[in-house]
């Protein structure tokens, strides 16, 4: 297998195949890329975005002055019998004078919340539930079609630099969020192959190769989101785009990780939910391999954020295995690093088994709660990568080589078991073979039996959910 197979879990790169080194701190604005761009390896460099527009009919004097001040001050009160309290208080005026003959405006706002989390009883696991609703900076807007690289200068990658997201505005009343593959690090093995920065540099790359291709493809009829507007969410936390813990010491590694792919989801949800609630009547959360995964782990709050409305999950070479396959051992591992004691949905009380394992039952959980959405899986019957990287758990963790036979039955147990009820919510599509990854690659081809991938997703937005498989 190669090298790049070996990136749990993507045999692509959508960022085009090149790890490259770029600086800690990126400060540039929005960036808009009309096409493609040369990759490089780039240091970020701070830059302003300046638009002028002109008009032969009018003469138009335009001066604008902004102010903005913001207080935050949070008082972190005493513990006492189990019980947190936190206070938050936020305050933000913003002053804006137009001179357009004359016309002045002034507009502030005040923001105060308070937050109150409880615990009870001698536990250090405490339960915080997602801002809600969602009120950051909607995302800066862009003409239709053009992708560009919005920074989060509180965002941080796993070597702890700040990366962002992506984003291209459709013409149809829906959207995507995607999630990239690109590895996992849990050993010094797995970590020296995945990535581990993204900045400016990388997002070229996306948008020169992966950016138009596949599910991303803007020109291609049979596009089952044909105009939808998408959001690109990087991947380089190495914890599958689930984990809140920082300085974590891995073996064989000079630097403490940053396993804070969660973190920055939340940052990102901040900014994307108050610039599509209100547009949007369906959302589609997907995404490829750690993406998958990524997709899975984060639906079940992209969903809430998005209520009252259709919202799709579609997990690309994420399976999330019962504890036969994906070993209840090296769940614990992912748990210990990346603690998703912390960042499962905390009222999936069966996904936190004493032994480490029960991540599976999260498969469950979503198909339960959200009976009325659609929910599916993609993944090919023997994918060469996921077994790499679930043979870690095989012999009790000492390691080995799961065999395609052992995937295709763990397959078949998480349809047959894990997604039957209630029946109609989730759906499977499991080509033969060993390729790992679709929605970018082969997306418009593949088919089993007659039956399209293009056509089974189409099936899965209108809200018909199926089973395919040879």
């Amino acid at each position: 297998m190669s090298t790049t197979c070996f990136a749990l879990f993507a045999c692509q790169d959508p960022g085009g195949g090149v790890t490259e080194t770029e600086t800690a701190g990126d400060t540039s604005t929005t960036t808009s890329t009309g096409g493609p761009t040369t990759d490089a390896q780039t240091t970020d460099p701070p830059t302003t975005d300046t638009s002028t527009t002109g008009t032969s009919d009018a003469t138009t004097t335009s001066t604008t002055t902004s102010t903005s001040t913001t207080v935050d001050t949070t008082t972190d009160a005493t513990t006492t019998e189990g019980v947190d309290t936190t206070t938050t208080t936020s305050t933000s005026t913003t002053t804006e004078t137009t001179t357009e003959g004359v016309d002045t405006t002034t507009t502030t706002s005040t923001t105060s919340t308070s937050t109150t989390s409880t615990s009870t009883g001698d536990t250090d696991t405490e339960t915080t539930g997602e801002p809600s609703p969602w009120d950051g900076e909607p995302l800066p807007d862009a003409p239709p079609g053009e992708w560009q690289w919005v920074p989060f200068p509180e965002s941080l990658c796993r070597d702890g630099s700040t990366t962002g997201i992506a984003v291209r505005y459709g013409t149809a009343p829906g959207l995507m969020i995607y999630f990239q593959s690109g590895g996992a690090c849990f050993n010094a093995a797995t970590c020296n192959q995945n990535i581990k920065t993204f900045g400016i540099g990388s997002y070229n790359n996306f948008v020169q190769n992966v950016g138009s291709k596949g599910i991303f493809d803007p020109d291609e009829p049979a596009n089952p989101v044909l105009d939808w507007s998408a959001v690109f969410i990087p991947y380089c936390s190495g914890d599958v785009h689930a984990g809140a813990r920082n300085d974590v010491v891995i073996p064989g590694l000079a630097d403490p990780q940053q396993f804070v792919g969660y973190n920055n989801v939340s940052a990102y949800l901040e900014r994307i939910v108050p610039t599509f609630v209100d547009s949007v009547d369906h959302v589609l959360v997907t995404g490829e391999s750690a993406g998958g995964f990524g997709s899975a782990f984060n639906y079940d709050r992209i969903a809430e954020a998005f209520p009252d409305r259709a919202v799709t999950l579609i997990d690309d070479s994420g399976p999330v295995m019962s504890d036969e396959f994906m070993a209840p051992c090296l769940q614990q591992q992912w748990r210990d690093l990346w603690n998703f004691e912390d960042t499962l949905p905390a009222d999936c009380g069966e996904c936190f088994n004493p032994d480490g394992g029960g991540i599976s039952n999260v498969i469950k959980y979503l198909g339960e709660k959200y009976a009325d959405q659609r929910l599916g899986l993609i993944s090919a019957l023997q994918d060469q990568t996921i077994r790499y990287f679930f043979g870690f758990g095989l012999n009790e963790c000492a390691g080995g080589q799961m065999s395609g036979a052992m995937f295709t039955e763990g397959l078949a147990d998480l349809r047959d078991d894990w997604m039957s009820e209630p029946a109609g919510t989730w759906g499977t599509f499991y080509p033969s073979g060993a390729q790992h990854t679709w929605l970018t690659q082969n997306f418009y081809t593949a088919e089993i039996d007659g039956t399209l991938m293009r056509d089974w997703v189409a099936d899965l937005l209108a809200g018909t959910a199926t089973h395919v498989a040879p």
